[in-house]
């Protein structure tokens, strides 16, 4: 995400899971998704 920033203004960059959510089991999606959106609150707290 950091990387993107640098080539798209925060306020254009969309966090997206990766496809694959429907071959994962529940603890695997959830798992990823709450990496995901922790990953997100990091970048966007500076």
């Amino acid at each position: 995400m950091r990387a993107a920033l640098r080539a798209v203004p925060a306020e254009r960059l969309w966090v997206n899971p990766d496809c694959g959510l429907k071959t994962r089991n529940v603890d695997e999606v959830t798992a990823s998704l709450h990496n995901m959106v922790a990953a997100a609150r990091e970048v966007r707290a500076g």
